[in-house]
């Protein structure tokens, strides 16, 4: 019996320090998106700004957000966004995308990328947070 409730409790103190790490996650990319926050928005009543809004990006095909005027080289880029689409082009958007409008450096940070990640695809394309 003190097995069993040994295996438990550990069962419960993983599970419990693991929706912490993700929270912890999520929260690190809010803070790396304040980086993007001059460009792009993200959330319930986005808009596009100099970048376009970001809701729903994973799943979203490149150069397909509402109302905003995408460069022909982001439009033409084949692109569906998902998490490896992501990290590779927000460490050198315009090696990913040559001839983007995108002026941003990347982010070189293997960890805030991952954060940034966990941040962004948590939004659906209404701007709610995913259940």
């Amino acid at each position: 019996m003190k097995k069993l409730t040994f295996g438990a409790l550990m069962i419960l103190t993983v599970t419990a320090t693991a929706s912490g790490a993700m929270a912890q996650d999520a929260a690190a990319g809010k803070s790396s998106f304040n980086k993007c926050l001059a460009c792009h928005a993200i959330g319930e009543g986005a808009k596009n700004k100099v970048g376009p809004e970001l809701n729903g990006l994973d799943g979203r095909h490149s150069g397909t957000a509402p109302d905003y005027n995408y460069s022909d080289a982001n439009k033409n880029s084949g692109i569906t966004w998902n998490e490896a689409q992501f990290k590779e082009y927000i460490k050198d958007p315009k090696a990913k995308i040559p001839g983007t409008k995108m002026a941003f450096a990347g982010i070189k940070n293997e960890t805030e990328i991952n954060n940034l990640w966990t941040y962004v695809s948590q939004f659906d394309k209404d701007g709610k947070i995913k259940q």
